[in-house]
């Protein structure tokens, strides 16, 4: 687990300091606002589809680096995937960021961060891109981590 959590800080450094796909997409087909009170943390998610696949997703706002490196991961994932693979996505990155669950290795650059459940307070910080893109994707402008 060291080797895991020494990925995880060096992934966190790196995603927060040089976020991918950090900009406004315009135009979009979907977008939707984030807002985790407990930290903070404040972003927009923007996603143009091609059918029922995420084309483009990209996002602004301010946070902690676990938000930020979290959403830069985030759309260096969604992007390609049809609206069902970002579901099973969505659905792992939840699991292995809110349980204590042996992490599969079929989970690949998301085992990167399971690191953030050792830290249950910053939890809401990580996960508040995965339910912005979400609740755009359903047609919600806004989300909350609450």
């Amino acid at each position: 687990m060291n080797d895991l959590k020494a990925l995880y800080q060096e992934v966190i450094l790196d995603h927060s300091k040089h976020p991918r796909h950090f900009h406004a997409l315009e135009p979009c087909d979907h977008s939707a606002t984030g807002h985790n009170p407990l930290c903070g943390d404040n972003l927009k998610i923007f996603v143009r589809m091609d059918g029922d696949t995420i084309a483009e997703v990209s996002f602004v706002g301010d946070g902690c680096a676990i938000s930020k490196a979290s959403a830069s991961l985030m759309t260096d994932l969604a992007r390609g995937k049809t609206l069902a693979e970002f579901a099973h996505l969505y659905h792992n990155f939840h699991h292995i960021a809110t349980t204590q669950d042996p992490i599969p290795d079929s989970v690949g650059k998301l085992k990167v961060l399971a690191g953030v459940r050792e830290y249950p307070s910053r939890v809401k910080c990580a996960t508040l891109a995965w339910h912005t893109l979400d609740a755009a994707l359903h047609g919600q402008s806004a989300a909350k981590t609450e």
